[in-house]
């Protein structure tokens, strides 16, 4: 185990100051008193650990991934349980992906305890920072930077920084569970085979931003990405996965018998935790789920059909998110009523209950941490 030493930070937040903030604190704009941060060098490997006051880092210019982009990140939460415990979600998934963006980063992997440590050592330094109250949350940001100084792509760089941060954070979209409208991009692309579309790397949003724009100058509120190949297969929603519901609503005399799809991990879409969640979580309620590819052709004419009654999208920032209405340059549609459905809707409940320890863990997720 790699030790971290304690350097407390001797101005923090002054209490009443710090409940003022948590009242509203949106998301990814206000941050707690401390960080960590550890460093690695190819002569001495990970080497001092420290938990100390949140603050800026002072680089070189010629510093590596200013020029080169050799960085990752992650992103999960903390949260106040009804208990009073503050817990942690899958944080084991977490550092699981982390080493697997790290290897194909050409980065040095990081021990999966020593990656969980330093959330704990983070959380529970800064509890006070964990906002009460069911969709409030403090959003932890791990990462990691090359930080060699000099210039030439040759090789990797021989030295990085990991750092967590961590920010209070209310419901990523301010609209709560309303309805997104979502743009299909068929002018940009954000990942080919082969590249980095699988993995946390900040050079997939940099590229995004273009199409993101375009989208919101249309009135939509994000990007609904497709292959880049043939710019008809379905991948994913901005930094988040897609579902796509069938059979919510029984005919007259039957039973419906839902069930959720969602584009198979090709390499090219990110393999999000909250979507493996949502694969193991939906049997458990009778909802069948599988993953299997969708063309923009078929996500319309199905819902002109009334066959896919419901579609959400889904991460670690926004939970679930009901996608309302798609626009494109040559039609738009409305997904049923427009409105969120029973499965979506469900599905939601059922994954925040367990966040919160509304609801027993049956998948042993929830990592207690004070």
């Amino acid at each position: 185990m790699i030790d971290f030493e304690i350097r407390p930070s001797g101005q923090p937040v002054p209490d009443a100051e710090r409940e003022a903030m948590l009242r509203s604190p949106g998301f990814g704009q206000l941050f707690t008193d401390h960080m960590i941060t550890l460093r690695w060098s190819a002569e001495q490997g990970w080497h001092d650990g420290r938990l100390e006051p949140y603050g800026p880092f002072t680089l070189d210019p010629a510093t590596s991934v200013f020029h080169y982009s050799q960085e990752f990140f992650e992103g999960l939460k903390a949260y106040r349980q009804d208990s009073g415990s503050i817990t942690l979600f899958r944080p084991d998934a977490n550092a699981a992906r982390f080493n697997s963006t790290a290897r194909r980063m050409a980065m040095p992997e990081l021990p999966a305890e020593t990656f969980i440590r330093a959330l704990e050592l983070l959380v529970a330094h800064d509890r006070e920072w964990v906002p009460a109250g069911e969709g409030n949350s403090l959003y932890l940001r791990p990462f990691m930077i090359a930080t060699q100084r000099g210039l030439g792509v040759n090789h990797p760089s021989s030295e990085y920084l990991f750092c967590v941060i961590a920010s209070p954070a209310a419901s990523y979209f301010a609209s709560g569970v309303k309805p997104v409208t979502v743009w299909l991009s068929q002018e940009y692309t954000r990942a080919a085979p082969g590249g980095t579309g699988g993995v946390k790397t900040g050079g997939n949003y940099a590229a995004a931003f273009v199409a993101q724009q375009q989208a919101v100058d249309r009135g939509c509120d994000q990007v609904v990405w497709l292959d880049a190949a043939e710019h008809r297969w379905v991948e994913e929603m901005g930094g988040m996965n897609l579902f796509f519901v069938r059979g919510g609503a029984a005919k007259e005399g039957e039973t419906a018998q839902p069930w959720i799809a969602t584009p198979p991990l090709t390499g090219t879409l990110l393999p999000g935790i909250t979507r493996d969640s949502l694969l193991k979580l939906a049997p458990q309620l009778g909802i069948k789920a599988v993953e299997e590819p969708i063309t923009i052709d078929q996500w319309q004419a199905e819902c002109a059909a009334g066959e896919l009654t419901e579609v959400f999208a889904c991460g670690t920032a926004a939970v679930i998110t009901p996608v309302g209405q798609v626009k494109s340059e040559s039609a738009t549609w409305t997904i049923a009523d427009g409105t969120p459905g029973p499965i979506t809707t469900r599905l939601r409940e059922e994954l925040i209950a367990i966040q919160y320890g509304h609801h027993p863990d049956p998948f042993t997720w929830i990592h207690k941490v004070c």
